[in-house]
């Protein structure tokens, strides 16, 4: 049978992207809803796993965005209560750790372009992991990082610019900061979201931008790959 995987979405570009893909292989189905525009929360229970995406949103911005705060209740339902297997994915990643008592601020060194990640010690050898190159360049644009883990939480990687890039808060929930659901109509679809096309000018400037755009295209092939390999491990330790 089919694994469900419920996930929420805070714009439509925000999306499994590149796990689409690799969907069929694994015997899941994607059920994507869109916080932000207005769509419910379904009753957890009736999936198998809970997916958290990405948001151009603060997660302190809940006067703005309101739904923000069953969202995170919904999540610390799903990992706390009900044990579901998680993934968090950039703002996901950050809801995690606020959802569950941690803290996500303003970074010091915002991280927008392509990193190197490296595994922690705590990240050496674990399953998650298996296969994963810290050579490989991921995609990142975030302002905001997680400053405070939940507590009993295992950073498994991180960045010269940011401490905290994978993080497992229990057994079956992880989440990531940077972006492995990268394919090629992701970064079309963020320079669609009101704002920031103008806010990575602002960062980077018109050049810098269109070189971010280039850099993204060029990596699409190593992404795939890597995503993939991510993905699969996820799923052989929560589905196990």
């Amino acid at each position: 049978m089919k694994k469900k995987i419920l996930v929420f979405k805070h714009m439509t570009s925000q999306n499994p992207g590149i796990f689409r893909d690799f969907a069929e292989s694994q015997n899941i189905s994607f059920h994507e809803v869109d916080l932000h525009a207005g769509e419910k929360i379904p009753e957890l229970r009736d999936y198998d796993a809970l997916w958290v995406m990405g948001g151009s949103m603060n997660v302190w911005e809940e006067d703005k965005y309101p739904w923000l705060i069953e969202e995170k209740e919904a999540i610390r339902q799903a990992v706390k209560d009900l044990k579901m297997p998680f993934l968090g994915i950039c703002l996901g990643h950050q809801l995690l750790a606020e959802a569950l008592g941690g803290k996500a601020e303003k970074a010091d060194n915002h991280e927008v372009g392509l990193f190197e990640i490296t595994p922690t010690i705590e990240g050496q050898n674990h399953p998650l992991l298996n296969g994963f190159d810290s050579s490989e360049k991921w995609v990142n644009v975030h302002l905001v990082e997680v400053t405070e883990a939940p507590q009993g939480s295992r950073i498994l990687a991180s960045s010269n610019q940011c401490k905290n890039h994978i993080m497992q808060v229990s057994e079956n929930a992880y989440s990531c900061q940077f972006h492995p659901e990268v394919c090629s109509h992701t970064f079309g679809g963020w320079m669609c979201i009101p704002g920031i096309p103008e806010a990575l000018e602002d960062l980077l400037g018109a050049k810098g931008l269109s070189d971010f755009e280039g850099e993204v295209e060029k990596n699409l092939k190593s992404n795939r790959k890597a995503s993939h390999k991510l993905f699969k491990n996820w799923c052989g330790i929560v589905f196990h």
